[in-house]
């Protein structure tokens, strides 16, 4: 038997789990609970190595409070449509330091303030 590896699908379904749930400020052992499993389990949901079904691809979305669509947002279709986000994006978003980063980030109000932080980080990156 050959361990079967992700497929973008999965993936990407398990990005933007992980992605609402730390939006949230929701641990993987609540996420479980509240869907019955192991955190174990929402980790390989996450990761995407283990597939979600539809019908509890629908009570995820009930319990993160998103639609179901909200999985497939940001995906690029066969017919070569760009996805609405990069995954390099969708990846930095679904980390706990991106999403403090961006919600600190969108809190500054005066441009030039934020205009300086870009700058820096991209000093910082050189």
């Amino acid at each position: 038997m050959t361990k079967r590896s992700p497929n973008a699908i999965d993936r990407q379904v398990g990005v933007r789990m992980r992605m609402r749930r730390l939006m949230l400020d929701m641990s993987q052992q609540k996420l479980a609970a509240a869907l019955g499993l192991t955190f174990q389990q929402v980790q390989k949901y996450e990761k995407g190595s283990n597939r979600i079904g539809a019908g509890r691809l629908h009570e995820l979305a009930e319990i993160l409070h998103v639609p179901v669509s909200f999985f497939f947002e940001d995906f690029s279709a066969p017919s070569g449509r760009k996805a609405a986000l990069p995954s390099y994006m969708s990846d930095f978003l679904a980390t706990a330091d991106g999403l403090a980063l961006t919600r600190a980030f969108t809190s500054i109000h005066d441009a030039r303030q934020r205009r300086s932080i870009v700058t820096l980080v991209e000093a910082m990156a050189r």
